[in-house]
């Protein structure tokens, strides 16, 4: 257990991110084409527009709070006042809220892509493997924090902390050390993630990194009607 535990919170982290950001620039060097979101709105708009828009409030909400109570160290959050007892409580509605709503989401997203013949047709395997993961994923999240709530200390938040800070920090040591009690759902949610971010570059979600920056800088078209005759 303690070779498995060195490996998939010590070593895997490292793969899965030189992987996602080395794949992502490869892959926007070289196939720049594929490097959008595919959409299939054309197909089919209503569940298309209610599942697209829950998933995406969920999923950004739920993208912004790992990344603030993870990485944010624990010293500011004594400056602020805020104890580790309370972190995880807001942790669990507000992630809890923001995991309902993505659900939701999804589960329309997926039923669409799966049940409608011509949605299905014009789908990768990729897409579908993607969504199952996220899904997966989402899942995981929401049971954590039923354990989550056997302890509201924060105790195990903190190691979480720990980890995460001391991987980014390439001080691996201290990061498996933080890991090794830790409840088997935690472990499973942080490695499934990783694995989410492995196949990153392979799948349509690359279209998170492109912002339409020159779009906004360049002049004004100027879009005349055709004279009539």
């Amino acid at each position: 257990m303690n070779y498995l535990n060195t490996f998939f919170f010590g070593i895997y982290p490292y793969i899965a991110l030189a992987v996602m950001f080395i794949g992502t620039w490869i892959r926007y060097d070289r196939e720049q084409f594929t490097w959008k979101t595919s959409s299939s709105q054309l197909l089919e708009k209503k569940q298309l527009r209610r599942g697209s828009i829950a998933f995406h409030i969920g999923i950004l909400a739920i993208f912004a709070g790992h990344f603030v109570g993870l990485l944010t160290p624990n010293a500011v959050w004594h400056v602020l006042g805020i104890s580790a007892g309370t972190k995880q409580l807001i942790a669990i509605v507000a992630g809890g809220l923001a995991g309902i709503l993505c659900f939701y989401g999804m589960t329309i997203l997926i039923l669409r892509r799966l049940n409608n013949p011509r949605i299905r047709a014009n789908s990768s395997t990729m897409d579908i493997v993607i969504l199952l993961l996220l899904y997966a994923q989402l899942i995981l999240g929401l049971l954590s924090i039923f354990v989550s709530l056997d302890h509201l200390d924060g105790s195990t938040m903190l190691l979480l902390m720990a980890w995460a800070q001391n991987t980014l920090t390439f001080d691996t040591a201290t990061a498996v050390a933080a890991m090794t009690d830790v409840h088997w759902i935690f472990k499973l949610h942080i490695t499934l993630g990783l694995t989410i971010f492995l196949v990153f570059p392979f799948t349509r979600l690359v279209h998170m990194f492109s912002v339409p920056v020159q779009y906004l800088r360049r002049q004004h078209q100027v879009v005349r009607q055709k004279a009539a005759r």
